[in-house]
């Protein structure tokens, strides 16, 4: 059997660790080793790892004070003695079978073609709020093409080699490196849209944040990452376009528009339906156990989620393109990709 290294890099995590080291534990396959980097944690982060050493006896902790993400999963991979790694999150709950999904492609596999898969994450939420979110921001297994799928590292695998061809996890990025990892990775294969062999039954258990001010933070953090890599132009001057030139006009035609005023109202109405149609659908099915008066109150919620976390991307992205002005001296940022542009 393939040797398997789960490797993960965490900082402060607190008890929220224990989520992923119990469903590590409880795995039907697994890990031959599990190399967790700690990034210079002030809290017991590192006190809970090695509690769990009787549980997990092939547990290595490695402490690198001022490890971002990126530097802290180099230092895990660099350190693991496994061929393949299964690269995951702190704060996630693994599905007893997410290692053996994960793996199963490259042991199956006699041609040593396999290597990379992408696994999936679904939302683990509790209440009203968190259910609201997940059907805002995070897609369905049916919704994702896997020809174009780039894998959260929350859930995903590959060679050891494959990750020192693409030269390992940008540490020059806080935030979206796990995409760059992507494109490097399918820069790999020129005549194939994808290097991941898709595996969806490889699942995490991922909890939306629980206010809107943790929202904001976390999407605010995720478009600067996409101005300091170059990422999304095309997303984000649509996003920019909608809220400073169409939505004013409707606006303006709904309230001050002589002929116009029924078609400025009608306009934003169905604005508003087909922005958050998608959302809509996925809470249908998330929240089919909810009360009408229950499921009415997430519904509500959408566009409110969908507003905050576009105010803070447009906030974000541009404090990232400053950064990438400021930093072009620094020749590790041109990276090559050109989806990184669409």
């Amino acid at each position: 059997m393939t040797t398997v290294s789960v490797i993960a890099t965490v900082y402060n995590e607190g008890e929220s660790l224990r989520r992923l080291l119990d469903s590590l534990a409880a795995q039907t396959r697994l890990p031959d080793e599990v190399v967790i980097c700690d990034g210079g944690s002030r809290d017991n982060t590192v006190a809970i790892l090695e509690s769990y050493r009787e549980r997990l006896p092939n547990l290595r902790v490695i402490v690198e004070p001022g490890a971002n993400i990126s530097r802290g999963r180099n230092v895990a991979i660099a350190a693991a003695r496994g061929p393949i790694l299964a690269a995951t999150d702190a704060g996630v709950r693994l599905s007893p079978h997410w290692l053996a999904e994960l793996v199963a492609p490259f042991e199956e596999d006699r041609s040593g073609r396999v290597k990379a898969v992408a696994g999936f994450f679904v939302p683990d939420a509790e209440g009203i709020f968190q259910t609201a979110m997940a059907a805002t921001v995070l897609p369905l297994a049916d919704e994702i093409d896997e020809r174009t799928f780039l894998p959260s590292s929350r859930s995903v695998a590959f060679t050891k080699e494959t990750w020192q061809r693409a030269g390992g996890y940008p540490e020059w990025l806080d935030y979206c490196e796990d995409l760059i990892f992507d494109f490097r990775v399918n820069a790999q294969c020129a005549d194939c849209p994808t290097v991941f062999v898709w595996r969806p039954e490889a699942q995490v258990h991922f909890r939306p944040r629980t206010s809107l001010r943790s929202f904001w933070a976390q999407y605010y953090r995720y478009a600067r990452g996409d101005g300091k890599a170059d990422l999304w132009r095309k997303r984000h001057l649509i996003r920019y376009i909608t809220y400073f030139v169409l939505i004013p006009a409707l606006v303006g035609h709904a309230l001050w528009g002589f002929f116009a005023r029924p078609l400025g109202w009608l306009g934003l109405l169905a604005g508003v339906i087909a922005y958050c149609a998608r959302p809509w659908r996925r809470l249908g099915r998330l929240g089919a156990d909810l009360s009408p008066a229950t499921w009415i109150a997430a519904a509500a919620l959408v566009p409110l989620i969908r507003l905050v976390g576009d105010v803070a991307k447009m906030a974000g992205y541009p404090v990232g393109l400053r950064w990438r002005r400021q930093n072009r001296h620094r020749a590790e940022i041109h990276w090559q990709g050109r989806m990184s542009k669409e």
